[in-house]
């Protein structure tokens, strides 16, 4: 009862201790320009720390976004291994197009590939990491989503979630809340209630 009543004082999706057990606020020792405003703290060992009430708030804004789209033209990436099994189920559940893995160059520019997709939003799972999505979305003009960390560089991403996007938790939590919150947004589902799945579901084997 008190977990509930200390979730609704703060109208957050879920407990705050959840996304602080699973790591979802845990930075890097470098922090970028683009993500001080999402920074809480340095601690003594000099990790930045993020805002969990800015993640929430975005995973909010980001999923009534990609409910603005047909499900089969989000293309969603991840090339970190940790992030490729949320990034599939994530995928999968709302109906949207996955590269779970290597991304393919051209898959969104070359129309003579076998990968050849037109997807009108991407979302990535780190925009380091998955620069070459990136830098096809930003060329042919879609809008970018994506999670970062506090030393990533921002310049060409539409819509920030801050985040822990090496962890193979803190990943599992924001996807499986990303999902949840993304299917009720397209009407889906109506309730947490009808959300079945779970973040071990979401989370990568070690």
């Amino acid at each position: 009862m008190a977990e509930e009543v200390k979730k609704v004082q703060k109208n957050l999706l879920v407990d705050e201790d959840l996304y602080l057990t699973s790591g979802v606020h845990i930075g890097t020792q470098a922090k970028s320009a683009n993500m001080k405003r999402f920074i809480y703290k340095v601690r003594t060992d000099g990790l930045y720390v993020m805002d969990v009430m800015h993640t929430d708030e975005r995973i909010r804004i980001a999923a009534k976004f990609l409910s603005n789209y047909e499900p089969d033209k989000i293309l969603a990436v991840a090339a970190r291994q940790y992030g490729q099994k949320p990034v599939k189920l994530f995928a999968d559940t709302i109906g949207a197009r996955c590269f779970p893995g290597r991304y393919i160059p051209g898959t969104m520019t070359n129309y003579n590939i076998p990968a050849f997709l037109e997807p009108d939003v991407v979302v990535l799972t780190d925009p380091a990491v998955d620069a070459q999505a990136l830098k096809e979305a930003v060329s042919i003009g879609i809008p970018v989503v994506a999670l970062c960390d506090a030393n990533n560089e921002t310049r060409y991403v539409d819509l920030v979630i801050p985040t822990n996007n090496k962890g193979r938790r803190a990943l599992a939590v924001i996807y499986w809340l990303l999902t949840r919150e993304t299917l009720k947004a397209m009407n889906k589902i109506s309730s947490d209630e009808e959300y079945k799945l779970t973040i071990e579901d979401f989370e990568a084997p070690l």
